[in-house]
């Protein structure tokens, strides 16, 4: 394994102490386990973002519209 060392702040590394799943994980697999999480909530956002862009341009097309204006003012 190609390990390096990194300063955390004590804080940080109880909070990940108490994230483990299992006593003897490592931190090191822990971080790994975290990051895909992160990464799969990050392309499900953007996905998201995505859709909800597309969305905006019908919901402006279908209320938007002189009929319904004319609803409001009868």
């Amino acid at each position: 394994m190609n390990a390096t060392t990194i300063q955390l702040d004590k804080t940080l590394v109880e909070t990940l102490k108490s994230a483990r799943e299992y006593p003897r994980q490592t931190y090191s697999e822990l971080i790994k386990n975290m990051l895909q999480v992160f990464q799969s909530i990050k392309k499900k956002n953007q996905y998201d973002e995505f859709l909800h862009k597309i969305q905006q341009v019908k919901m402006k097309e279908l209320w938007n519209n002189k009929a319904d204006d004319a609803w409001e003012n009868a």
